[in-house]
């Protein structure tokens, strides 16, 4: 039984109930898009950006303006680029297979990161100054990431794993980005139910659907663990302990 396999058939970038790897409605994030305001002709980065839909609904929202995806996930690379190319954004977008702290180009209009501070290897602040280097004076800068909402039980830490130091509180989170010289200027947290949908559709529900189509298949015991596990850490663990902050900045 290969753990990568179960990992592969349980992934977001195949997930196709998954608009977005991310706790995020639809109506949330219209109000994100709505908050970065990008101008006709801006020139949009987003870091991690697995198949691009929060960075194609960005672009979508300003006419002439274009779109870099940076993403290291060749199945999220690929699902991007057959998403741009059904859209007419195929000119427009372009998704480009690399680590983001390898990305060098600057002076965007709006640098987007929603979920991949751990693509630098300093984190959450480093993450933070290296979107605020991205973008032009007077940008702005859509950066989503985790904090406790509560105190992390040893439950809560075991679901993520995770360490009661990887993430601090809201005002934390906002002081780190001030700190870099980006000043918030909307912060909005995934709500409950954002997170149960999210948590239902995403590995949970990939692994349960697959499973209950192929009784017989090999990797049967392996899926049905794997999800257990996730519902476990979830429902028993960092469910209304861990939260995910949407904070737009400007630069």
């Amino acid at each position: 039984m290969s753990a990568d396999e179960i990992r592969a058939l349980m992934s977001a970038a195949c997930n196709d109930r998954l608009t977005w790897n991310t706790p995020l409605s639809e109506e949330h994030a219209a109000q994100l898009v709505d908050a970065c305001v990008p101008g006709a002709g801006a020139r949009i980065v987003d870091f991690g950006s697995g198949w691009g839909e929060l960075l194609m609904r960005l672009v979508e929202s300003a006419p002439g303006s274009t779109g870099d995806g940076v993403e290291t996930d060749p199945g999220a690379v690929a699902r991007g680029r057959a998403l741009a190319e059904e859209r007419g954004l195929s000119e427009r977008v372009r998704f480009h297979r690399m680590p983001a702290a390898e990305w060098a180009d600057d002076g965007y209009d709006l640098a987007v990161s929603v979920g991949a501070s751990h693509a630098w290897p300093g984190s959450t602040p480093e993450a933070l100054r290296a979107l605020q280097a991205a973008v032009r004076p007077g940008g702005r800068v859509l950066f989503g990431e985790g904090f406790w909402e509560r105190e992390p039980s040893v439950r809560a830490l075991a679901g993520l794993g995770a360490e009661p130091g990887d993430f601090g509180s809201l005002l934390e989170l906002i002081r780190q980005a001030e700190a870099v010289g980006l000043r918030p200027l909307q912060v909005t947290v995934a709500d409950q139910r954002e997170w149960d949908l999210f948590e239902s559709n995403a590995n949970i529900g990939q692994g349960e659907r697959w499973a209950l189509a192929n009784a017989g298949h090999p990797l049967y015991e392996g899926v049905v663990a794997a999800v257990d596990e996730r519902r476990t850490g979830y429902y028993g663990g960092y469910r209304g302990t861990f939260g995910l902050a949407y904070l737009v900045l400007s630069a």
